[in-house]
Order: C-alpha cells, then structure tokens, then sequence
C-alpha cells in the first residue's frame, strides 16, 4: 500500500514529500504490528512441522516430485478486490489445495497466499493432483485461472520443508506455465514414461495400439515438449506441456 501510494500522482499544489510523509507516519506502527504477526505465524508453523514429521528432524535427500500452484493474475487483483473479498479468495484456494493435495496422496509442503507448494513420491500422483487442481479451479467461476510448474529430482527435506535446484525449478516453471495449463521438467517427463504412465511421444502411442491392440498400453497422460529457453539461475530448460490422455 505504501509504495502504491508514492506512485500515484500528488495532490494538485503538493509535492511528494508532503504526501509521502503523512503516508509513513500512517503506515509505519501498523507495519511494525504485521511483522510481529507474521514471524509469530512462521514460529508456530516450524513448530507444527516438527510435531508432524518426527522422522524429518534432520536434513534428508529424497527423490521427489514438487510441484507450485499459483493463481494468475493475483497481483492485479489485490488493486481491483476489497481486503475481505481477497482474503476469502486466498482461503478458498489454499483449502481447496490442500484436500486435493491430501485426497490424492500427495503432501501439502505450505501454502504462501496466491501460490501453493507441494510433494509427492510418485510422479503419478503429482501429475494427477496438478491437473485435478486446474480442473477444479476452472469449474469454479469464482476463482481465477491457475497455472502448475512440476520437476522430479532429488530434494533435501527439513521440518516438513523442501529445498534445492529441484524446487526451484518447479518454481519457475510455474513462472513461465500458460494459465490453465501444467509444465513439468524434463526429468519428471521421463519418469512418467518410465512409470508407463505417459508415452514419449503420440506417434509411439498409435504405433503401439495398432500393434498391440487391445493389449496396448493404457496411458493417463500425454506430453508434448515446448521450445527450450533460459530459466534465471538454472540455465536452459526444455519444459513439457502436461495434459490429459483421452481415453
């Protein structure tokens, strides 16, 4: 809100330090109260991940599935919505996130306003809850489009988070996903198609039905890969646009 203020244009006759200052005096005890708020909020969530993951205490590497979800646009609509509206927005999302997540046996790792972090040890299952989240979202006309970044790899967990190159990287992905859509890194590509949960390609899909037949694969996703480009602080990357297999 402060810094909204300064770029609005001042008072006609007044100059921006007059409008400026007025603004800090207003703002600066209520800042002071919302941080304390929010490092209590943080301490009593650490405490939390503790109580829930005994077996999480110290550093651990894992193979895991990480995806983000992120509602689009949530930064134009924090202008346009009242602070009542936005915050049942923002709750209606992380708990519909969070019963999917939970429903399809993924685990919910937090959820950070407009985005949602989570894990899964299967690649399967993480793609499944990515695309039920955007199926879900879409049919609610309340709710903004919402987009999905996933990569598989090895993560280092800690007190129910996760950290790493891998994380990161979901996190990017769902930067540059179309809304609506899911992303996934090479790696989680691959380990869906060595899962059999996907094929390499549509063209090997219909090579193997008409030479199987009936005992052809059954695939539940597809992929089709999208032009590489470079991902701030983790080089080029060749994403892949995960969707639905019709049956």
């Amino acid at each position: 809100s402060f810094l909204e203020g300064l770029t609005e244009p001042p008072e006609p006759g007044m100059t921006r330090t007059e409008v400026t200052y007025p603004l800090m005096e207003l703002l600066l005890p209520e800042l002071e109260e919302f941080l304390v708020y929010v490092w209590r909020r943080q301490l009593a969530a650490a405490t939390g991940r503790v109580v829930q993951a005994a077996d999480d205490e110290e550093m651990v590497d894992r193979r895991l599935a990480v995806g983000f979800a992120d509602l689009v646009g949530f930064t134009r609509l924090t202008r346009r919505m009242e602070e009542e509206e936005l915050g049942e927005l923002v709750e209606a999302f992380e708990t519909t996130a969070a019963d999917l997540v939970a429903a399809n046996g993924g685990r919910l790792i937090k959820t950070l306003g407009d985005e949602v972090l989570y894990a899964a040890d299967d690649s399967g299952v993480a793609a499944e809850i990515a695309l039920r989240l955007i199926e879900t979202m879409a049919n609610d006309e309340t709710m903004p489009e919402v987009r999905v970044g996933m990569a598989f790899g090895t993560v280092t967990t800690r007190m129910g988070d996760v950290f790493g190159t891998t994380v990161n990287l979901a996190s990017r992905l769902t930067s540059i996903a179309p809304r609506d859509a899911v992303l996934v890194d090479g790696a989680f590509a691959e380990e869906l198609q060595r899962a059999g949960a996907a094929p390499a390609s549509e063209a090997e899909a219909a090579a193997l039905a008409e030479k199987e037949g009936e005992d052809a694969p059954s695939y539940r996703f597809a992929l089709q890969p999208m032009w590489q480009r470079p991902v701030r602080g983790l080089g080029v990357v060749e994403p892949w646009l995960l969707t639905r297999r019709p049956l």
